[in-house]
């Protein structure tokens, strides 16, 4: 039996100075390496889906559309990563979006533990503790 592989975090060229790889290149990749499935997670942005969109369908590999961000009063999470499960899953994360993005001066965002309050339902989120964060006993 062969298993299934996805990558559920992912960051394309639109993720500036994080980045490197164009969403196209990106999935060529995950196809060529056998990956039955590619999250796009650029930085509070789903600028790159569209172009994923069209190269995973070339691909014939599952795209799955989704954002990390970074949260400014939660330093124990280096990154807050939210994958859209369904249309109304893909609208909650772009209110989220925008909800971050009007918070800041243009070009940048800002989140806060408090706007996890906000309806994020057919969304799964994927919490990365920051790597010197000391676990709890």
């Amino acid at each position: 039996m062969r298993l299934s592989y996805a990558a559920l975090h992912c960051v394309s060229h639109y993720s500036f100075l994080k980045g490197a790889s164009s969403p196209h290149d990106l999935v060529q990749q995950a196809k060529a390496l056998g990956y039955h499935a590619l999250a796009i997670t650029d930085e509070c942005s789903i600028s790159g889906v569209v172009r994923a969109h069209m190269a995973a369908k070339e691909a014939g590999i599952k795209l799955i559309i989704g954002a990390a961000f970074t949260l400014a009063d939660a330093p124990e999470i280096d990154r807050l990563i939210l994958l859209a499960q369904s249309r109304t899953g893909y609208g909650n994360l772009c209110e989220f979006i925008t909800h971050a993005r009007r918070a800041a001066s243009k070009g940048s965002y800002r989140l806060r533990l408090d706007d996890l309050s906000m309806p994020l339902e057919e969304c799964l989120a994927i919490i990365l503790p920051h790597r010197h964060a000391k676990a709890s006993t």
